[in-house]
């Protein structure tokens, strides 16, 4: 028998300049290319994924404080995936292995079951498709609920989006956000949702408004961020781009870049710049992680989906080369 990779069984699909790899370990996106050019950060096959790289989080993104969250007047509790801040950390499945159930030269599904535990007793069905046209990168997730009751639900992606060469200190980032969950320091936890304001407004929040393109330079982002700015159409839009020939520049034309979007369905996004003790790691790329509910959901209720027994949500979203 011939074992696998670490990250699992591997899926390349293309579509004219673009490439992507999948990984079956959590339905990850390991590798992104346009023209050869990194999209996002890779990692390699037979790895195990640093800092959820790629990953697919269900059935929620991002943390329940304590573990512990209330439904319908039950109590639960979680595994508390994050030990250092004794948070329960980016849903089940970024560490489940997913089985290909469809494929094509420029698209793949892969699926998971969520399975009934103690701290999560619904049963879901989960399916992800990757599939590259002209416009870039586009991955649905699809979650139905094969139980007999309502289920909590959240998901959102973890790609590590990289702009160029260099690092994020270099790159400029247009984030449509005009609110910010501010934190405590030590564990993150979720104290207020406030408006951002400009870097020149006074605010010690201003180092978070990127309404209009800007350098992120040393600022240090790991946050939720809401508020965002759509076209006619609902879909919001991140752009980071690397500097150009002649410096850093913020027009149509300066240096390279990297561009997300995603629909309503997704009113919150996570923004952090990789900041990291390990050289190999620290600020390689952008986390963008536009987000169904904001951290600590399950706990606040705040946009959590309450998926109905037999009901299917979706959430898709689309990275493409600049």
């Amino acid at each position: 028998m011939t074992n696998s990779p670490l990250s699992g069984e591997q899926t390349t699909i293309t579509h004219g300049p673009y490439s992507a790899t999948i990984a079956a370990v959590g339905a990850a996106l390991r590798v992104l290319t346009h023209d050869g050019r990194d999209l996002v950060v890779p990692f390699e096959a037979d790895e195990i994924r640093p800092v959820f790289r790629g990953a697919i989080l269900v059935p929620w993104p991002n943390r329940v404080v304590d573990g512990t969250y209330t439904f319908d007047g039950v109590d639960y509790q979680l595994p508390l995936t994050e030990p250092a801040r004794g948070h329960a950390l980016h849903g089940f499945l970024a560490w489940a292995r997913y089985t290909v159930i469809d494929r094509s030269d420029s698209s793949v599904t892969l699926t998971a079951d969520v399975v009934p535990n103690d701290g999560y007793p619904w049963p879901l069905t989960i399916e992800v498709t990757y599939a590259l046209g002209d416009d870039g990168l586009t991955t649905t997730v699809a979650a139905t609920n094969t139980g007999s009751s309502e289920a909590p639900y959240g998901t959102a992606p973890h790609p590590y989006l990289r702009a160029g060469e260099g690092h994020v200190d270099d790159w400029t980032l247009e984030l449509p956000a005009s609110q910010v969950v501010t934190v405590t320091e030590e564990r993150l936890l979720p104290v207020a949702v406030e408006p951002v304001d400009g870097p020149g407004a006074g605010s010690p929040l201003g180092v978070f408004d990127f309404q209009a393109p800007r350098v992120i330079g040393e600022t240090f982002i790991d946050h939720a961020f809401t508020g965002l700015t759509r076209d006619d159409s609902g879909v919001a839009r991140v752009v980071v781009r690397a500097p150009g020939e002649g410096g850093v520049g913020v027009g149509s034309g300066a240096g390279s870049g990297v561009s997300m979007t995603w629909g309503t369905e997704l009113p919150w996004v996570q923004v952090h710049t990789a900041d990291r003790p390990e050289a190999a790691l620290n600020r390689v790329g952008l986390a963008v992680e536009p987000m169904t509910c904001p951290p600590d959901a399950f706990s606040t209720g705040d946009d959590v989906v309450r998926l109905a027994p037999g009901a299917t949500h979706r959430a898709a979203w689309t990275i493409a080369a600049l």
